[in-house]
């Protein structure tokens, strides 16, 4: 982008940065730790989201503050030091999502010098507002918000864009914005995703009857309303199962998560699991095509938890695979993903 010629400026005109690009990855959110306040902070903010509960605040409000907050912020503390990253003191999102950060600055930086990488949580540090407000105050103009949800959701996309553009309700200059659509049909996604379930499976010494593509759950209603998140999901899943050349039987989609007591969407990964090994299956693979990077969903709630409900119902053998999290060929994708996005501003 071409910078402002200072030499025709009015006399007394207020400096400006060079202008350039900016580009913002989003992720879900994380406490700052574990115990009970942060947890509890973290939760309030998610949890209160009309996104994510679509319910009056009036009504769900006392509920939230009352009852669960008082509850839940300590079980998930639990869970989250279960996975905690003591080398770093962080989650492994917040973990993960700084080094993919960092992986593609380096890699654009290189071929495109006024092109800004930023990464930012929906809930918890660092803010929407802190980065999209400090690219702006670099120079930038034009930002492109790259979502890390695969398959769409008003709960995840969505939500992310809305707090994007009330950021830019107070700016007076406001930045161009672009967001990224979601790509859980894309070619080089879901390649990455075949490389890393095969990669891992070859590396163990005995093969699955069944591998689960587990993606996070939402409310049947979400559906029914006209959310895309579950044809995404579903589409996401056969893709992979074409790719790989296995039935319906061998790799099937399940979802996880469910809160609450409205019916999600099914078929539910737990219930599927205590089947699968009551049917008599003895050897179990799951991945997570839903999640750009390991976080509390993924590590203890299936790393863990499914693999302990495998086993307890019968199971011999578990594996949990990975997300792609900063495996060059994921790196690759989204490098490309963000120069197709730019296209008409480099």
């Amino acid at each position: 982008m071409k910078g402002y010629v200072r030499e025709v400026w009015p006399q007394g005109h207020p400096d400006l940065p060079e202008p350039g690009i900016g580009v913002l990855l989003v992720n879900l959110g994380t406490p700052a730790a574990t115990d009970y306040w942060s947890v509890r902070r973290y939760l309030s903010e998610f949890l209160s989201d009309r996104r994510v509960i679509e319910l009056s605040p009036w009504l769900w409000q006392p509920i939230l503050q009352g009852i669960i907050l008082t509850v839940r912020p300590g079980k998930s503390g639990r869970a989250y030091d279960a996975i905690w990253d003591r080398e770093t003191n962080e989650s492994p999102l917040r973990r993960i999502t700084r080094e993919q950060n960092d992986a593609l600055a380096g890699r654009l930086g290189e071929k495109y010098p006024s092109v800004q990488v930023r990464w930012a949580m929906r809930y918890g540090v660092p803010s929407l507002k802190s980065e999209i407000g400090s690219l702006i105050e670099s120079g930038c103009r034009r930002i492109l918000l790259l979502p890390l949800y695969p398959q769409y959701s008003a709960a995840t996309t969505a939500t992310a864009c809305d707090e994007a553009f009330r950021v830019l309700m107070k700016q007076r200059w406001q930045a161009s914005l672009r967001v990224t659509p979601p790509y859980h049909d894309d070619p080089a996604y879901i390649s990455a995703l075949v490389a890393s379930l095969q990669g891992m499976l070859e590396s163990l010494s005995w093969e699955p009857e069944v591998v689960l593509a587990s993606f996070h759950g939402l409310p049947r209603e979400c559906l029914e309303k006209g959310d895309p998140y579950h044809c995404h999901c579903q589409k996401t899943g056969r893709l992979l199962r074409e790719a790989l050349g296995w039935s319906e039987d061998r790799l099937r989609v399940t979802f996880q998560s469910r809160f609450g007591p409205k019916a999600w969407l099914q078929p539910y990964s737990d219930d599927t699991v205590k089947q699968l090994a009551g049917e008599g299956i003895k050897r179990l693979a799951i991945l997570s095509p839903g999640f750009a990077a390991d976080c509390l969903e993924t590590l203890e709630e299936v790393a863990i938890g499914l693999k302990e409900t495998f086993l307890a119902a019968g199971g011999e053998e578990f594996c949990y695979v990975p997300c792609l999290n900063t495996r060059d060929d994921h790196m690759d994708f989204l490098e490309g993903l963000i120069e197709r996005e730019l296209s008409g501003w480099l």
